[in-house]
């Protein structure tokens, strides 16, 4: 389990980003699907990242150090937000240019709402990471919000539209920020991924 979860730095520029010494675990989403309360659910630190009720809240990548072992990136979200649509462009280049430069990037966690049908702007946003060969982990978000078998029935529909993306089902994972559901899971996959990045630097 977590022990220690530290805020490092935020900027708008992947080449300033901390050195690559560590694995880095990246999580991003559409702007209103639950990032930060997922975020400070899985570190035990409520306040880590900022929570809004107001979608777009998050402009920078944000680095965090856990445990001195690895690194936790809170990305953008995408779609949404309401800002110009210069803006929406330089995020879009700002993330898009971390995802395919960050070479300590273990993985990228795409949160997805469980609550909801498959949106056209998640499996958009998936497939561009499939053609740019950008590892993802599938989070399904708010789980506690409907009755099990209604998420199970959500999640179904959405992997059956991801079909086409991927040659294998994407790995993923059924969250709740409320319950803590999905918590040891999650952060279990992030430790076997920590271990291997050492074994192999």
């Amino acid at each position: 389990m977590i022990k220690t979860a530290k805020f490092l730095l935020s900027n708008t520029d992947h080449n300033k980003c901390p050195a690559p010494t560590k694995p880095e675990f990246a999580f991003i989403g559409r702007s209103n699907v639950g990032k930060s309360s997922l975020i400070n659910m899985l570190t035990n630190h409520k306040g880590l990242a900022k929570t809004s009720g107001r979608p777009g809240k998050t402009q920078l990548i944000n680095h965090f150090v856990i445990d001195d072992r690895w690194f936790m990136v809170d990305l953008p979200g995408y779609g949404f937000a309401k800002v110009s649509k210069t803006l929406k462009g330089e995020w879009d280049k700002m993330i898009k240019g971390y995802l395919t430069e960050r070479e300590n990037l273990e993985a990228i966690f795409v949160l997805i709402d469980s609550r909801l049908e498959p949106q056209k702007i998640d499996l958009e946003f998936i497939l561009w990471c499939a053609e740019n060969e950008v590892p993802i982990v599938l989070i399904f978000t708010k789980a506690d919000k409907l009755s099990h078998s209604k998420v199970q029935s959500n999640v179904a529909a959405f992997l059956k539209a991801a079909k086409g993306i991927f040659e294998e089902t994407p790995l993923y994972f059924v969250t709740s920020a409320e319950s803590a559901k999905g918590r040891e899971e999650v952060l279990e996959f992030i430790n076997a991924v920590t271990e291997d990045f050492y074994a192999e630097n």
